[in-house]
Formats: C-alpha cells, sequence, structure tokens
C-alpha cells in the first residue's frame, strides 16, 4: 500500500485536494470517480530514500496509459476540424463544463475518424493526470507547438477558455487569409487547366492527321510545321518521358529543399521575385504577427513566443532573421531594433511594432499588423491575379497563332505550287 495525493474536480468544476492509502494509480483513480470527482493530477508520496523510485521514467505525477494508442502522433487532422474542435471545447468551458466532460462530448457527438481518436485520446491523458498541454503534446500532428504553448500559458494563468478561444480566432483568420488566396486562384487556374488541355489534344490528335495529309502530297513542310510535327510526336508516343522528367525535377527539388543551405538560397530567391516576392513576405509578416500577438496575449513569454511564431513564416530567410530577434531581445534588445538591422521587415510593420513597445500593447500592435498586411495580400492577389490573366490570354494566343500558322503555311505552299504550275 502507498500514499496518493490527488487534485480533483467534481461536476460542478470546483478544485478538490486530498490523500489515499491504496496499492497503486489504477486503484486511486477508481476510487476519485466513485467519490464522482474527475482527477486533474495523482502524484504517490515517496519514502525519504536514496535509492530510485520504481517509477524512474515517469515525472513527477504523470500516469502512464494504459493503452499504447494514446502516445501515438496522428495525422489526418484538418485546420478546419481542429478550429470547430477549439471553438466548441471553449464554448463548453466557458458554461463551467469540467474538462475531461467536455472532451467527452466532444468525443461522443465526432463522427467516426482521426479526430474522435484524438479526442478520446486526450480526454484519458488528462483523466489519468497528465495536464491538457500534456495532453496535446502526444498528438504533434494535429496539434503544433504553437497550440499547445498557447494552452499551456493557459493553464498557468487560469484562464483556459479564454486562450482558447484566442487560439480558434487565430485559426479563423488564418483559414480566412489562405480561403481569399486560393479563391482568388481558383479562375486562372482553371482557364489554365482548359487551355492546356485544348492544346494537348490538338498536338496529340489533331495535328498528326494534317501532318498525314501533307506527307501524302508530297508537301515541302517549313521550320514551323517540323517543329510543330516533332512536339506533336513527342506529345502522342513519348509522352511518359516528360512525366518522368517533371516527376524527377519535383522529387529531386523536395530532395534539395530539404537542405538548410539549399532551402535558405532559394527562400531569398522567392522574396526577390517581382511581385510574388512581395506577396510571399506580406503573407510571412501576417503570420509571424498573429501568431506573435496571440502567444503574447495568452501569456507566452516573449523569447519562446519568437521561436514559435518564426516557423509559421513559411519563409527559412525571415526564420533566420527572427531567430537573430530572438538573440537579441535575450540580451535585453526591443524587438523592432532588430527587426529593422535584419532589412526583411517593411518600415510600417517594423514602427507600429515599435509603438506597441513604448505603449506596452505589443501584443494588440502585433494583431493590428497582421489585420493590416492581411488585407494587403488580399489587394496583392487580386492586383497579380488581374495582371496574370492577360498574360494567359496573350500566351495562349500565340501558341494557337503558332499552331495554326505552322498547319497552314505548307497549304499556301502547295496553293501557290499549283497556281505557278
Amino acid at each position: 500500500m502507498a500514499i496518493f495525493n490527488y487534485v480533483a474536480i467534481d461536476k460542478d468544476g470546483k478544485e478538490t485536494k486530498g490523500r489515499l492509502d491504496v496499492a497503486g494509480n489504477q486503484e486511486a483513480m477508481e476510487q476519485i470517480r466513485q467519490k464522482g470527482l474527475y482527477p486533474i493530477s495523482i502524484s504517490e508520496e515517496k519514502a525519504k530514500s536514496d535509492g530510485p523510485s520504481p517509477r524512474a521514467g515517469s515525472a513527477p505525477g504523470e500516469i502512464k496509459p494504459a493503452k499504447s494508442v494514446l502516445t501515438l502522433s496522428f495525422g489526418g487532422v484538418s485546420a478546419k476540424q481542429i478550429t470547430i474542435f477549439t471553438r466548441q471545447l471553449a464554448t463548453l468551458i466557458g458554461s463551467g463544463l469540467p474538462l475531461v466532460r467536455a472532451l467527452y462530448v466532444l468525443e461522443r457527438q465526432e463522427k467516426a475518424g482521426v479526430l474522435k481518436v484524438t479526442i478520446r485520446g486526450l480526454a484519458e491523458q488528462v483523466e489519468g493526470g497528465s495536464s491538457f498541454s500534456e495532453a496535446l503534446a502526444k498528438f504533434p500532428k494535429a496539434f503544433p507547438s504553437l497550440y499547445v504553448n498557447t494552452v499551456k500559458a493557459g493553464e498557468a494563468g487560469g484562464v483556459l477558455e479564454v486562450v482558447l478561444t484566442r487560439l480558434a480566432e487565430f485559426a479563423e483568420k488564418s483559414q480566412r487569409l489562405e480561403g481569399r488566396i486560393k479563391s482568388a486562384m481558383i479562375y486562372p487556374a482553371l482557364v489554365l487547366t482548359m487551355a492546356l488541355s485544348v492544346l494537348g489534344f490538338l498536338i496529340a490528335f489533331i495535328v498528326p492527321k494534317f501532318l498525314q495529309i501533307f506527307k501524302e502530297m508530297n508537301v515541302e513542310l517549313p521550320v514551323m510545321t517540323k517543329v510543330l510535327l516533332v512536339v506533336s510526336d513527342f506529345a502522342k508516343n513519348q509522352w511518359y518521358i516528360g512525366l518522368a522528367v517533371i516527376a524527377l525535377l519535383i522529387v529531386l527539388f523536395k530532395v534539395l529543399y530539404k537542405l538548410p543551405a539549399t532551402r535558405l538560397l532559394l527562400d531569398k530567391a522567392r522574396l526577390e521575385i517581382p511581385v510574388m516576392g512581395v506577396l510571399v513576405r506580406k503573407i510571412a509578416i501576417a503570420r509571424f504577427s498573429r501568431t506573435l500577438g496571440t502567444l503574447l496575449s495568452s501569456g507566452v513569454p516573449i523569447l519562446q513566443s519568437l521561436m514559435v511564431a518564426k516557423d509559421t513564416t513559411g519563409n527559412e530567410a525571415m526564420a533566420r532573421s527572427i531567430v537573430v530577434v530572438h538573440d537579441a531581445v535575450r540580451e535585453g534588445e526591443t524587438v523592432a531594433k532588430p527587426l529593422l538591422k535584419a532589412g526583411l521587415f517593411p518600415a510600417m510593420a517594423v514602427n507600429m511594432i515599435s509603438v506597441g513597445e513604448e505603449t506596452g500593447a505589443l501584443d494588440q500592435m502585433l494583431l493590428k499588423v497582421a489585420d493590416v498586411y492581411d488585407e494587403e495580400v488580399d489587394v496583392t492577389v487580386t492586383g497579380l491575379m488581374s495582371i496574370l490573366e492577360p498574360f494567359l490570354i496573350i500566351g495562349l494566343g500565340l501558341i494557337v497563332g503558332f499552331i495554326v500558322i505552322a498547319m497552314f503555311l505548307p497549304l499556301f505552299q502547295l496553293v501557290t505550287a499549283l497556281g505557278g504550275g
């Protein structure tokens, strides 16, 4: 028998502490449940001894899950599902429902799938004595470090409902930005797909029939027609080589992009591309500012927030500049000064951040910066698409014109020859 200290909550959410003289963790959990309580943490009172603890591999108060499934990381959960789950959990906790009970309520209403298993795993981990942030950390593919660190700060400050609401708002705004970008690209993508399909059909099936007629009539083919003949033959008989080359280039790019030096070089180049570089930069600033602002407003320390936020930029060059900012802040600098030195953030964003630091409202100013650049991204994408559409039409017109001229040139030569004869 051993003595276990526990912290639990009742159905009304009130915290209760106590001690139990039982054989082990499982029996302690059963007795706590029989009292109508939900265990938050259970820890064994260790005897004063220099010998190793029989559970040396466990953290104090940690209960190892009985099922191995709880320690696995699950993928296949969409950002939208996590956003809905977060919003619903915040609502239930705000209504006074204990965390464990709220998780089981959400698990029961969820359809069979990865998220349902994940929520069940979270509930069982918390019921077994883990904190909510510790439980979330066991599912990194569903809950990234931003999510875990924000929840951890909310637990420490006793404002879990507030930080969950902020997380839901953060995710909703991020998805709204991505949605605007995707919706703006739908029309050009459809036009390009349809045009390429028509061109492929012409080159693979229509052009060869014309060329066959020219061969049968022994017409001397001009250079443009010979080029079209080579392209048509390749598209019809050797298309698999083209696909293989494209697949090889994609694989090669992905392999090279995993190398830090190559990724840094390519990401720097992305920032310098006319128009597109401006868009990439604005998207990175919006993501970074919103992430950092959300973390700071939730009580996460500035140094930890910077290291989490840098991974949301999606650009290695900008991420490295934020690491420099982190090191400078650790030495006592402000955030704005090293950002300005890095030269990757526009003066407007840096000035707004500087004002936020001077007024003691850095988190609020960062969220305003994110809102400003969200709008700028929307405007930039709309402008980019309006520029791209005429270029697509002109490009496709040139290709179609080339095909038409290449097919009709031999006919003109034939008519000329017959007329001269």
